[in-house]
């Protein structure tokens, strides 16, 4: 059974930082591009950053550049997403998926974790 399975989310204060993991079973992760992705209340699902599988290169929405890093353990099966000079802009909750391609777009990933709260604010 293929799952992902978001963890790291919380509280945090303007300026701080949290870590992302997106730990996988039921299929190995090397073979996959995976996505993060986030939804505030009332906005859409947005694109936050990707990584392919082949090469490992990445991607980030103009509005987390410099402040968002993602990456790959294959040997631990999960992803990764660092998010330092949080703002309270960031608070939505944050979901990875995974599929065959590297893109921004939501509607191209067919397995997707459960989400994990992320809300910055002092």
């Amino acid at each position: 059974q293929v799952q992902l399975v978001e963890s790291g989310g919380g509280l945090v204060q303007p300026g701080g930082s949290l870590r992302l993991s997106c730990a996988a079973s039921g299929f190995t992760l090397d073979y996959y591009a995976i996505g993060w992705f986030r939804q505030a209340p009332g906005k859409e699902r947005e694109g936050v950053s990707c990584i392919s599988s082949s090469d490992g290169s990445t991607y980030y929405a103009d509005s987390v550049k410099g402040r968002f890093t993602i990456s790959r353990d294959n040997a631990k099966n999960t992803v990764y997403l660092q998010m330092n000079s949080l703002k309270p802009e960031d608070t939505a909750v944050y979901y990875c998926a995974a599929d065959l391609r590297a893109t921004m777009n939501p509607d191209e990933y067919r397995y997707w974790g459960q989400g994990t709260q992320v809300t910055v604010s002092s």
